[in-house]
């Protein structure tokens, strides 16, 4: 694991390193799922890590939920109740949030647009396959 993230700041040297959240919204019958576009490479970028939940590295002394809640509000401006979901791998865990219908996504400088997408959609734009196992143990979970 780097000492820092992409921008310079301090990433925590004590596990986990960091977390995804999970977002999603009920969509009439449907649920569906929010992913963010990292800028960047580009509008075009389509390849991996291209597409992600919301996600990002913990803090030094910065407790794991903290940096979970941090790291929603920074990428999307959603402030929302989390709870864990369980972990991607011993050094990342996975949180899960439900966003009303209408809730307003605001972009930080990281990211170059969003989409709620279905389960199957939102896995199929995820790349490395690691990235998608969040999406599909959340959605399992939800039914």
């Amino acid at each position: 694991m780097p000492d820092t993230t992409y921008d310079g700041l301090a990433i925590t040297s004590d596990p986990p390193f960091g977390a995804s959240v999970i977002v999603f919204r009920r969509a009439g019958g449907a649920i569906e799922f929010l992913l963010l576009h990292r800028a960047e490479r580009g509008p075009d970028y389509a390849g991996d890590w291209a597409w992600t939940p919301p996600a990002g590295a913990r803090w030094p002394g910065e407790h794991p939920d903290e940096g979970a809640r941090r790291e929603l509000e920074e990428e999307t401006g959603l402030t929302l109740p989390l709870r864990r979901a369980g972990q991607a791998t011993a050094n990342w865990l996975i949180y899960i949030a439900e966003a009303p219908f209408a809730a307003a996504v605001t972009l930080d400088a990281e990211h170059d647009r969003y989409a709620w997408l279905s389960a199957q959609e939102a896995c199929a734009r995820c790349a490395p396959d690691e990235v998608a196992a969040q999406i599909r143990l959340v959605a399992r979970e939800l039914g």
